[in-house]
């Protein structure tokens, strides 16, 4: 098992990026391993806070969006927004940790 390269934080040589950083080139890992970490010092002896490198020249374009995938993701969106209480749309995302609508979750007191 080798180690990798470590890099202090903002100091990561060109040819390497995040998950993130590819997002932003319209790129993505490939199925490519760990090439790098980035750490970051943290003070009162928490440990480093750690990011994890790529290579940008082994990185491969994103994945166009389908019709399939675009329809399972408004699905999920939907879901998402339907109260498991009442069964209405909400309106928004029902929030975890409610975990029902807002007029579900805090009834008005009845006079």
């Amino acid at each position: 098992m080798s180690t990798l390269p470590v890099f202090r934080w903002r100091l990561a040589p060109d040819g390497y990026a995040t998950r993130r950083q590819l997002r932003a080139r319209n790129l993505r890992p490939g199925g490519q391993d760990v090439a790098a970490q980035l750490e970051r010092p943290r003070r009162r002896g928490r440990p480093p806070l750690v990011a994890y490198l790529y290579r940008v020249d082994l990185a491969k374009p994103v994945r166009p969006m389908t019709p399939a995938r675009w329809a399972a993701l408004a699905k999920a969106n939907a879901a998402r927004r339907l109260c498991p209480t009442c069964r209405t749309d909400a309106g928004y995302v029902i929030p975890p940790s409610l975990g029902m609508c807002s007029p579900c979750a805090f009834p008005e007191p009845s006079p």
